[in-house]
């Protein structure tokens, strides 16, 4: 197949040092070409791939400091998009909603997938407006604030299973790793790792959004606890020793996660996850296996002194059974071919694509179990 994948171009793809979607998008990426697909990544230009690159920019614009406006160049990636569009079998969307206006003559030639969070009050007008583009949700939970949409399936991530590799033993820490922002919760892993008596390392980048909650809810905590250790943005092989000596990644999230891709992080590493029950959590964790579900800081903290009888090495094997990139890009596939099928067959109604794209992807994949 012909595959083109566009990417946001906050981050490089892989990137640098903090990125979730771009990290999922290389890894998607270098899969498909490795399974002989030929592959086009849109991205920005300091990214490294083993496609036919298209630079929409020369670096990742979040770390570019001429980058004041990350808009017109999303537009101008769009429009290289839209110009070279007939040469694929198959467009694949990791930007959002921008480019919805633009792919109405191919959209059955296009899937979107959705990474982010769908309960904010703006989104459901425009879903409802361009509720015949096909979309890929990354969990079943991310779908429930949504008007009805032309979901085509959901598709877990996945990680090369070699990139963070299993650590059998723990060096007595726990740790978090992410994001410095109020759904997050990296006080309340203060408050967790405090109660229990354990020392928290955390490892996040503190975006300008961000920077008042630090300076008044994280950092005057942080001050007061001298077992927590704030590193910052770590890249990938600081990730590999940070999660893979950890005693449990602490996941104390307040928002509807729609996945959580730092969960599978650690659970390649072996390192078990203790997380709130919030979002898409009780799909990712397998409780009482790869992990432990709780409802509030009174069991997290409970949950430390339990952690350690989880079986590193059956974590391990949950991530291995359920989140490899090997699988995450058989799912895609079936997207792929549901498409390719879609074009083919002559269609009555755009709702008539949706309900067959939809049962075809369900006969042959789903979330993974």
């Amino acid at each position: 197949m012909k595959i083109a994948q566009i990417a946001p171009l906050m981050e490089s793809v892989p990137p640098k040092l903090y990125g979730g979607t771009e990290r999922i998008v290389s890894y998607l990426t270098e899969e498909l070409v490795r399974q002989g697909h030929d592959v086009t990544l849109f991205a920005s230009g300091d990214s490294n791939t083993s496609a036919e690159l298209v630079a929409c920019c020369d670096t990742a614009l979040r770390l570019n400091p001429n980058a004041h406006n990350h808009i017109p160049y999303h537009v101008m990636m769009l429009e290289q998009v839209r110009r070279r569009a007939d040469e694929f079998d198959v467009l694949h969307f990791h930007v959002d909603v921008l480019h919805f206006p633009i792919i109405r003559e191919f959209a059955r030639r296009t899937v979107t997938t959705l990474h982010g969070r769908l309960d904010l009050p703006d989104l459901a007008q425009l879903y409802a407006m361009f509720h015949d583009i096909p979309l890929v949700s990354i969990s079943n939970d991310q779908r429930r604030p949504m008007p009805p949409v032309n979901w085509l399936g959901t598709v877990y991530h996945g990680l090369p299973p070699n990139i963070l590799r299993f650590q059998p033993k723990a060096s007595g820490y726990l740790a978090f790793l992410g994001r410095i922002s109020p759904e997050k919760g990296p006080e309340v892993a203060m408050e967790i790792a405090g109660r229990a008596g354990m020392p928290l390392k955390i490892a996040a980048k503190i975006d300008a959004v961000d920077q008042s909650f630090w300076s008044e809810k994280v950092e005057p905590q942080l001050l007061r606890h001298s077992k927590v250790e704030f590193i910052g943005e770590i890249d990938e092989r600081q990730k590999a020793q940070f999660l893979g000596n950890a005693t449990a990644l602490l996941f104390p999230i307040d928002w509807p996660e729609p996945f959580g891709l730092v969960t599978i992080e650690a659970m390649a590493c072996g390192t078990p996850v203790i997380a709130f029950n919030r979002g898409a959590v009780p799909e990712v964790i397998d409780d009482g296996v790869s992990g432990l579900i709780v409802e509030g800081v009174d069991e997290a903290v409970e949950a430390v002194r339990r952690v350690g009888y989880l079986d590193r090495a059956r974590v391990r094997e949950t991530f291995e059974k359920r989140f490899t990139v090997g699988r995450m890009c058989r799912d895609y596939m079936a997207v792929y071919r549901s498409l390719a099928a879609g074009k083919r067959r002559a269609l009555g109604s755009q709702n008539g694509f949706a309900e067959d794209a939809a049962a075809m992807v369900l006969a042959e994949t789903g979330p993974a179990a």
